[in-house]
Order: structure tokens, then sequence, then C-alpha cells
């Protein structure tokens, strides 16, 4: 029998956090989502692995009523969007039944899903779905 990568991911979540299929799902979708419009390489490279998880992302956010438009998503990008973009994902994972335990396992979840069964090579972490990696410091010189 056929299993879906993103039924795997689904239930791997699942096991992992302790919550049911459908809230995995939903909290799947929303990290996903709050990373897409964070122009995160990691989201990229799962939608470019996992078939359907474009899609969920897409989902979740017009569930949770997320920013769709090109300037909308640039300004979620400044340091104030990031901050709303984190808290509206919290929010919403809360809204989908995530406890501050579920919460706290689903991205190292996602990491290790991504390691293992993607051929990933970078782990997530919050600054990953927040595109931490976009930034680059200033040289400083000394005065």
């Amino acid at each position: 029998m056929f299993v879906s990568k993103l039924n795997q991911f689904i239930g791997h979540i699942a096991t992992r956090t302790g919550v049911s299929r459908d809230q995995a799902r939903q909290g799947l979708g929303i990290v996903l989502n709050a990373a897409d419009r964070q122009g995160s390489a990691f989201a990229e490279q799962i939608f470019e692995r996992v078939v359907g998880a474009r899609d969920l992302a897409t989902e979740c956010g017009s569930s949770m009523g997320a920013a769709t438009s090109v300037i909308a998503r640039l300004i979620e990008q400044t340091p104030g969007g990031r901050t709303a973009v984190a808290t509206q994902m919290i929010r919403a994972l809360q809204v989908a039944g995530f406890g501050n335990a579920a919460i706290g396992d689903l991205l190292p979840a996602m990491s290790d899903f991504a390691r293992t069964k993607l051929a990933m090579k970078s782990g997530l972490h919050i600054g990953d779905v927040f595109g931490a990696g976009l930034y680059q410091p200033r040289e400083r010189s000394a005065a």
C-alpha cells in the first residue's frame, strides 16, 4: 500500500506531538504557511519534496486569514511583520488544539522528518521558519 510523503509527515507529527492526525495536518499547514510567508528556504525545500505540502499551506493560510498579496507578504518580512506572523502562527496552532507542549514539540518533529525522510541537511528551528538565514549582518569596522 502506498502512503504519500505528506501522510507520512502528518503521521510523524501526530506521533511526536501527541495530537490527532487532523490537528497534525493543520499544524503542519500552519507552520509551512508562516514559513512560506517569510520566504523560508526550508518551506521551499519541503514544497519541492512533498507533493501537496504547498496546497496544505495555502489551505491553512486561507482558513486563518493569512495575507496573500505580494505587498502584504513583503511587509510581513519586515521586523514588525515577522512578529505579526509569529503571533498569528502561535494563535492558529492554539486554535487547532495544540497546547504549549505540543507547540514545543512541533518544530523538532518537522525537523526530524525532514532530515530522516526527506534527506534535508538543515534542521528546522524557529529561525528557519522566519527566514533568519536571510539576515546578513553588516561588517564592522574600527572607528
